[in-house]
């Protein structure tokens, strides 16, 4: 007797399938705008003279942090494997750390033991955090809950991180990046454990191999990253236990995302924290859900779909205060030959500053929306800078002149930028995360048992 067929919901899949299709797509859009802006920028640079030397800073911040990362993201869709390896992806989708580390048990019972290791929660990455990292690296002041940039595992970031300032030195720092694994997930070779975490050890601040951007340089020997943190939490509780799994992986001398060089052996530790003590302040704590943290790139989508609409109130309300510039501009006819009246300009005026004004408003009710996480907002905010930006392109294609082009270029930079956030993994991630999914509870010890 043949098993029926296993029906699937024809409304939620063929949706599914549709937003993969617009999110390729406007991805692939971003990819190209930020290649075709980077030209523009280049073409314009010799109309404006090289004597501008601010010119090499701008294009070379759109080189490192807009156009490599997304051609980098481009690409390592095609050859860079999607499923677990041993190795975190960093958000361009390159390589990046190994992960050194398992543990089972509660993510409370990690926090209490991280915490009396003398480890520090990392802050999230916000643009108060990133300034402030920037200031402290620069001063040379102490931050100790530096943020940590974003790693992928399981398609998503990491749900929290810890590190060890060292000497007071921004640059200089032992740091984990952990990721809570899948109920029911197995390790190859069958292993199961609650949590894996990433630990390298920064030295220095330097540029990107790859992207050209400003990060932190890791110490090559991540294997003795490995053995601190496994050391500092034995430590500082002695009921901790650990469990060695030999060559886990293939032992390797290779590069990561930002182009340093790592070795390991390939052994993978599994500590066991199922006889931790749950700290008391850790009672009712929601669980850690890297999904839930709204992106920065979402933020700044948000903000540039903001921005877009405050230019155009802006430019509604300077219509309204002074309307003689547009009045003379308007030289619509009736009848082929015969001009409107004064009043009726007026009259068509105030009309289309009045559409314009309600089209910005509508566009700043949808930023809100893109910030709260709304995927349909998120979708329809880069729809309409692709339709923006396609405007310009055959503009560009039909002999549009230079000067037109130099006077759009605001525009059309906020909605490439646009594109580029609201496209990225993380936001995508952000819009279409399942809000009905339950949360775990934190301060439930590990479900397994430790050995």
């Amino acid at each position: 007797m043949a098993k029926p067929a296993l029906k699937v919901p024809a409304i939620g899949v063929s949706r599914a399938v549709l937003d993969t299709v617009w999110d390729r797509l406007f991805f692939l859009v971003g990819g190209v705008s930020a290649v075709w802006l980077s030209y523009l920028l280049l073409r314009l640079s010799f109309e404006w003279g090289w004597a501008q030397l601010w010119f090499a800073f701008v294009f070379w911040a759109l080189l490192a942090y807009l156009v490599l990362p997304r051609l980098h993201r481009i690409l390592t869709r095609l050859y860079v494997p999607d499923y677990f390896i041993g190795r975190a992806r960093t958000s361009d989708g390159l390589l990046g750390d190994p992960v050194n580390v398992a543990l089972l048990g509660s993510e409370a019972q990690i926090h209490g033991v991280m915490r009396r290791a003398g480890w520090t929660i990392a802050d999230d990455v916000t643009l108060a955090s990133s300034w402030r990292i920037v200031a402290s690296t620069i001063l040379r002041r102490s931050y100790d809950e530096a943020p940590v940039s974003p790693l992928m595992l399981f398609g998503r970031q990491q749900d929290f991180a810890y590190q060890q300032e060292v000497d007071r030195n921004p640059g200089k720092r032992h740091h984990v990046r952990f990721w809570r694994c899948y109920p029911g997930w197995l390790l190859p070779g069958g292993h199961a454990v609650d949590w894996l975490a990433a630990g390298t050890y920064d030295r220095s601040i330097g540029f990107s191999l790859f992207t050209l951007q400003i990060t932190h340089k890791i110490d090559e020997d991540t294997d003795d990253e490995r053995d601190h943190i496994v050391s500092s939490i034995l430590d500082a509780d002695p009921t901790a236990e650990v469990r060695m799994i030999r060559d886990f992986s293939t032992g390797y001398h290779t590069r990561n995302g930002g182009g340093d060089t790592i070795t390991t052996d390939g052994d993978l530790p599994i500590v066991g924290l199922g006889r931790v003590e749950v700290p008391s302040d850790a009672a009712g704590h929601p669980a850690s859900d890297s999904r839930n943290k709204r992106p920065g790139p979402t933020i700044v989508g948000a903000l540039l779909a903001g921005a877009r609409a405050v230019a155009a109130l802006v430019a509604v309300a300077a219509g309204f205060l002074s309307p003689d510039e547009l009045l003379q501009g308007i030289t619509i006819q009736s009848d082929g030959d015969s001009s409107l009246t004064a009043a009726q300009s007026e009259m068509v005026l105030y009309a289309g500053l009045g559409f314009v004004g309600l089209v910005a408003l509508g566009e700043l009710l949808l930023a809100w929306f893109v910030f709260l996480g709304s995927n349909r907002a998120r979708v329809t905010a880069m729809a309409l800078s692709t339709l923006a930006i396609a405007a310009q392109a055959i503009d560009v294609l039909n002999g549009g002149s230079l000067a037109t082009l130099e006077a759009n270029l605001p525009g059309l930079t906020l909605d490439i930028l646009l594109i580029l956030a609201l496209s990225s993994e993380r936001a995508r991630i952000y819009a279409r995360r399942d809000r009905k999914e339950p949360k775990r509870d934190s301060t439930r010890p590990g479900g397994r048992a430790a050995f």
